[in-house]
């Protein structure tokens, strides 16, 4: 097949499957919040705190040290995996201790380091 201007010489649509596919896509909305939710994933520092709380609950003030940033960078971070359900924290006295939201999070997180490490 030869492509001329972005265009192909003949096309060959599989209209069962381009109408059986429009069907069961999902509102251009739902897309755009998965979107708005992997775009999340695309920060170092909140990676490294999702990882974390993969292997430990953790209080801001851990998950500083162990990043080697300031509390109030662990704090902004948290705040935004906070509004995008992937964390929670639980009050004790004083300090709040934060883990993975639920076992969709925590499937991600290992989906995904078993995809690059394959």
């Amino acid at each position: 097949m030869e492509v001329k201007d972005g265009h192909c010489d003949f096309l060959c649509v599989h209209q069962d499957t381009v109408d059986q596919v429009c069907r069961d896509m999902p509102d251009d909305e739902v897309l755009y919040d998965l979107a708005e939710l992997f775009k999340v994933f695309g920060d170092t520092t909140r990676i490294k705190i999702l990882y974390a709380l993969f292997e430990s609950e953790m209080c801001v003030c851990d998950i500083a040290q162990l990043l080697g940033v300031t509390q109030t960078a662990v704090s902004h971070q948290l705040r935004v995996l906070k509004t995008n359900k992937l964390v929670k924290f639980r009050k004790e006295g004083k300090n709040a201790f934060y883990s993975l939201a639920d076992e969709h999070v925590t499937k991600i997180i290992a989906q995904g380091m078993e995809h690059i490490c394959e």
